[in-house]
């Protein structure tokens, strides 16, 4: 089984880009992040015509989250438990959608942003963290065994490794301690990153700004990221990050990350 996680920056904008990609690359399941479209929106018949099933969670045109899948859906979640909201009036943001694949616990999640340590987004992307570390150990403690991967884009860069250059980044979201130490919790829920071992740094990213020629000038950051319980880490074969999904027309600012199951 191939499973893969990528933030395609609108779905409506990249349809063809995506779809292209799904044609060639064998995937099962992708989740994707950042769809920027309502559920009546998404274009979920191109998927169809290559045999994957969608569920999506979108309200407008900021966040959204969706899972395709050509190996079927079961006990489809949109939101986990105690998933903080934001806005005025307060609301939960479609950032976070789980469903059951192929006998594989999958989610699909968009992180926060946090926008700068100042802002209140902050401090909500680190309740929102919390909350996920929370119920991801309930998962886990009530089924040990369960294969579970927690996929999407993070807005953490968790090691010095995954920046480009550190003094660029200094007082700046994404690589805080804070945010660090929340992502460090949640692995410490029970979760394993299942890609890094076959990708090491440093300069191996999953992201770069479309301002000042980041990709060419190789300034990217590593931020997305697929977690897996360890009965799904035992059985991952290989992992990658397909940076050639980066280049060419109208790419997405992130490349999709790829792991296999045997």
């Amino acid at each position: 089984m191939r499973i893969a996680t990528w933030n395609v920056n609108s779905i409506r904008a990249r349809i063809d880009r995506v779809t292209d990609w799904l044609a060639r690359s064998d995937v099962d399941i992708v989740a994707l992040q950042e769809t920027k479209c309502r559920d009546d929106q998404f274009p979920t018949d191109r998927f169809r015509d290559l045999g994957y099933d969608v569920v999506h969670d979108g309200r407008s045109q900021w966040n959204g989250v969706a899972l395709c899948s050509r190996v079927g859906f079961d006990d489809v979640t949109v939101g986990f438990a105690g998933q903080p909201s934001w806005g005025e009036p307060p609301e939960v943001e479609a950032r976070a959608i789980g469903a059951t694949c192929g006998g594989v616990r999958v989610w699909s999640l968009y992180v926060p942003n946090g926008r700068a340590l100042d802002d209140p987004h902050y401090r909500y992307k680190l309740d929102w963290l919390d909350h996920l570390r929370t119920t991801t150990a309930g998962w886990l403690a009530d089924e040990p065994d369960l294969p579970l991967a927690l996929m999407g884009d993070w807005n953490i860069a968790p090691c010095d490794d995954d920046v480009w250059d550190m003094a660029a980044f200094d007082g700046d979201t994404h690589v805080s301690a804070d945010e660090r130490a929340a992502f460090r919790s949640v692995l410490d829920a029970g979760l394993t990153d299942v890609v890094r071992p076959h990708t090491p740094g440093p300069g191996v990213y999953t992201y770069w700004d479309y301002k000042q020629l980041s990709f060419p000038k190789r300034r990217g950051m590593r931020i997305d990221f697929i977690l897996g319980s360890p009965s799904f880490a035992k059985r991952v074969t290989r992992a990658s990050i397909d940076r050639e999904e980066r280049k060419g027309k109208s790419p997405s600012d992130h490349a999709p990350v790829i792991v296999d199951l045997g």
